[in-house]
């Protein structure tokens, strides 16, 4: 039985896939990756990210303000964003990338929950899902979400915490992404994490062309990768590895308002 994936984190719009999308969606597809969702990270991006889902069918376009770029991001960005939401045709399935980050220098932070809450606003005003980037931020985030309360959930995208930040997440209605981070021996704690959280709250994700998987260091991170996280995921689960492929798709489906194959 081929196995199907969603890769539910994927920058398509930047190199080494720019000019090469065809191609690199037929690798990506004779790994067994059907589609590929593509978060923006700037204003900037909303064109090509949406150009890019206009001509291939299997890409999916999901827009937003990343917190690694705050300091480009005007409030009229936001307005936008609203703007694209807004649009009766709207191809858009979710906001983001968006979230907080402390792994900066100098992170701006109130500027970045100003815009996040911005953001929350809008995924719940058009019901969306979210695509949420966090990193140490874990426990402000859930704070976050327990405020504005966004009813369609989302996911938290290469997630790094603790089992009871996860599980957190979890019982907020969010999924956890996973992704190469999984392929190192040495990420024995979030190994752990995602061998113990339950199959129906995970998403595969490759956050291409970075976050590369063991053995890939220093090259770009690739779509049709996700069938090795998938190899790697399946050491940590027991289980059949078609049924968890099976409710991993199903999750992504769900979430993402694809058509939603049974189980």
């Amino acid at each position: 039985m081929s196995l199907r994936f969603i890769d539910t984190h994927c920058h398509f719009d930047f190199p080494p896939f720019t000019g090469h999308e065809a191609e690199s969606l037929a690798l990506a597809a004779a790994a067994g990756v059907e589609r590929i969702i593509v978060p923006s990270v700037s204003a900037a991006q909303f064109p090509q990210v949406l150009e890019l889902a206009c001509r291939f069918g299997a890409i999916s376009p999901a827009l937003g303000l990343h917190p690694l770029w705050v300091t480009g991001h005007l409030d009229a960005h936001l307005v936008q964003l609203e703007q694209q939401l807004a649009k009766p045709d709207s191809p858009v399935i979710a906001l983001g990338e968006t979230g907080l980050d402390l792994y900066m220098n100098d992170p701006h932070f109130a500027r970045q929950e100003a815009l996040l809450d911005g953001q929350l606003l809008l995924a719940k005003q058009y019901d969306l899902p979210l695509i949420l980037h966090s990193r140490r931020t874990h426990d402000k985030l859930a704070m976050h979400l327990r405020r504005h309360n966004p009813g369609r959930g989302g996911v938290v995208h290469g997630f790094a915490g603790s089992y009871e930040q996860a599980k957190r997440f979890v019982d907020l209605g969010f999924h956890i992404g996973v992704g190469g981070t999984i392929t190192y021996p040495r990420a024995a704690k979030t190994r752990d994490v995602i061998a113990r959280l339950p199959a129906d709250a995970l998403l595969l994700e490759t956050d291409a062309p970075d976050m590369p998987l063991n053995g890939w260091q220093g090259q770009p991170n690739r779509p049709e990768r996700i069938a090795e996280v998938f190899q790697v995921l399946c050491t940590l689960r027991p289980g059949e590895p078609g049924q968890l492929a099976a409710q991993i798709l199903n999750n992504s489906e769900r979430l993402f308002r694809f058509p939603v194959t049974s189980i």
